[in-house]
């Protein structure tokens, strides 16, 4: 009998999680809320970084140390040079699996620079990088007979007992059923909580923390939970990403007069604090690509372009691209040991929900796909070798609705709960706003008996996915607060402005 394992999220991390998994002797179960090429891995689009040095002189150990700055003194030395040595042969899985990377005239893999970076260390496909990786592993996933995918599964909890991880529970969204799983080695792998910031965020309306928030309530520690990276250009009106990218190949960032204000390839929390300035103080802020000119951004930066038209009706090959900062990242989550694995046994986490300490108070860009390659292989072996022998059983039990209408739409809340993290637990922080926005937080988990849903129908009741995503975002806002408060100091994308500076006495995780 083969070993099984489970895994939670059919993102990049799941599903290279599941092909290594398989490649050391495992059979594989994936659950997943939606479908897996819709997950957020499509929306990185810049590069995943490795020192190959096909575009300039680079070395791992710049890598290094680019990464560890980045992470302002709260990343694992160890776990980052990890990371960082095993790039190389990340690339090269990728490659041999069918990733349509860019080349360079003399056929290597085209790199380019972005921020924070000393070197063009990230590999790309275009401005499409994540996207094709993501459908590349989906190809290899859909070709394995010894791995199955179930859809539109949304995770409800995982089964404890003995502080040893069982299965899992998960609410069959076609037919309104709850199903049980059974499982010695579980990967979670469901991605981040930037979607807590509702319209001021990149992330899909996935993106809920889901796996985050119910590892926690099964008693898994968290770490680093303030640290949300806000990307410097979204789409002004509809907080779409443009791609690192267009800056990494020279775009300019522009305020109302004309005048660049910042060097663009700076790490992210400085563009974007230095223009969240300009927009305070009354500038629009535009990003410039006009001078790369059609043929390069037709070639290189294709999906920029279709994005800025479809919407904001602009073509940025003669206009300007009106832009702001907004959630994009999440540095915290599910903390993890060297194997990847949580404090209960048996249960592990890859990806945006794992914390695996290598990018500390700030992520480098390029980094997170690396991330979820380079542990998404290691992870599957881990699971394997900690799975035991037992069969996939499936329990199915009926759900049951209330009968009573709900006297408060969530739906307004999580509106307003989006808005009160962008102005109080946003790009720029202090003890009056977090204290604000902690209030208002506890009245909104107050009015939760008032709310529920009006669609009492079992079989595609959205409504009913969207009320448990909703609690799971308070739980994790209730998280973010509360660590923010306590982190009186500035580092990394957490600023708080009433204490600007970094202190040697929070050079740690914080951990809940």
């Amino acid at each position: 009998m083969q070993k099984n394992v489970l895994i939670i999220g059919a993102g990049g991390a799941g599903l290279t999680s599941a092909l290594s998994a398989c490649e050391a002797g495992a059979k594989v179960r994936i659950i997943t809320k939606e479908y897996p090429t819709r997950s957020q891995t499509c929306m990185a689009q810049g590069g995943i970084n490795a020192s190959l040095g096909n575009a300039g002189e680079d070395s791992v150990e710049s890598h290094i140390k680019n990464t560890l700055k980045s992470a302002h003194s709260l990343a694992d030395e160890k776990m980052v040079e990890f990371l960082c040595e095993k790039a190389s042969e990340a690339i090269e899985y990728l490659d041999s699996i069918g990733v349509c990377f860019s080349r360079t005239k003399d056929n290597k893999i085209a790199q380019r620079t972005l921020g924070g970076a000393s070197a063009p260390r990230a590999c790309y496909a275009q401005d499409y990088t994540g996207l094709k990786i993501l459908h590349t592993l989906y190809d290899k996933c859909l070709e394995n007979e010894n791995i199955e995918i179930l859809s539109e599964r949304y995770l409800l909890d995982f089964i404890i007992d003995e502080d040893s991880v069982k299965g899992a529970k998960v609410l069959n969204i076609r037919s309104g059923e709850i199903e049980t799983y059974n499982a010695s080695s579980v990967i979670v792998a469901t991605g981040g909580y930037a979607r807590i910031y509702d319209k001021h965020s990149t992330n899909s309306k996935s993106s809920t923390g889901d796996g985050i928030a119910t590892a926690f309530r099964a008693g898994v520690k968290l770490s680093n939970m303030e640290f949300i990276q806000f990307h410097p250009t979204a789409l002004k009106n509809s907080a779409i990403l443009i791609s690192e990218s267009a800056r990494g190949a020279g775009g300019h960032l522009l305020n109302s007069k004309g005048e660049r204000f910042v060097d663009e390839l700076l790490p992210r929390d400085m563009v974007a604090r230095a223009i969240d300035k300009q927009i305070k103080n009354g500038e629009d802020v535009f990003l410039d690509i006009r001078h790369l000119g059609v043929e390069f951004i037709d070639e290189e930066l294709p999906q920029e372009r279709k994005l800025a038209k479809l919407y904001e009706n602009i073509d940025p090959v003669s206009e300007l691209i009106p832009i702001k900062p907004v959630a994009h990242y999440t540095m915290g989550g599910i903390e993890v040991d060297a194997n990847s694995e949580t404090n209960i046994k048996g249960l592990f986490a890859v990806g945006e929900c794992a914390n695996h300490n290598v990018h500390g108070a700030n992520r480098l860009g390029g980094n997170s796909l690396l991330e979820l390659i380079v542990f998404g292989r290691e992870v599957g072996k881990y699971a394997t070798k900690n799975a035991k022998e037992v069969t996939l059983e499936i329990k199915i039990e009926d759900i049951e609705f209330k009968d009573d209408k709900p006297e408060i739409s969530f739906y307004e809340i999580r509106k307003e709960l989006g808005d009160l993290f962008y102005n109080f637990v946003g790009i720029i922080r202090d003890e009056k706003g977090l204290d604000k926005a902690s209030n208002i937080l506890k009245e909104y988990i107050s009015l939760v008996p008032k709310m529920g849903v009006e669609d009492n129908s079992k079989i595609y009741n959205t409504n009913y996915v969207e009320f448990l995503e909703f609690k799971n975002m308070l739980t994790i806002a209730e998280i973010i607060l509360n660590s923010a408060i306590v982190r009186k100091e500035s580092r990394g994308a957490h600023f708080r402005d009433d204490f600007q500076d970094e202190s040697k006495n929070f050079e740690q995780n914080t951990i809940v």
